[in-house]
């Protein structure tokens, strides 16, 4: 584990993990009990820098689907479905997560200026092919 109050920092700032003994099952059965409390004021873990980034992920996704629904053609259909699909991609916990927030933002900010600008998606290669066989 990697506990953001007890874990130290390695020479590129991110967090080390640790190991931990069978003693810190029963603190674990406790935090299991407030689960209740997740999402509230009273969470103990809500006020982190990580849980507020989380909480804006939430609401910056919603209105990115709001946009993209708005501007929604049968030609950028593909096109929204890969930016829709983007927040799959943000995995992890820590550090992990903040890189993989960093590259599916970056490729968000990519996908968003295509619909943008009213382009369509590639088709994907198999498609590619059933499409050209149509055509022929």
């Amino acid at each position: 584990l990697a506990p953001p109050l007890l874990a130290r920092r390695n020479v590129v700032g991110e967090l080390v993990k640790r190991p931990f003994g069978p003693w810190l099952m029963p603190v674990f059965r406790v935090l299991a009990r407030l689960r209740g409390l997740r999402g509230s004021v009273f969470d103990p873990f809500g006020h982190t820098a990580e849980r507020r980034w989380e909480r804006g992920l939430i609401v910056a996704y919603e209105r990115t689907v709001e946009e993209l629904l708005a501007g929604l053609t049968p030609a950028n259909r593909m096109l929204a479905a890969q930016i829709a699909a983007i927040p799959e991609t943000i995995r992890g916990f820590g550090h992990v997560k903040a890189r993989n927030g960093e590259a599916a933002r970056a490729r968000e900010q990519e996908l968003l200026a295509r619909f943008r600008a009213g382009e369509g998606a590639e088709p994907a290669p198999v498609m590619r092919e059933v499409i050209l066989m149509r055509q022929a």
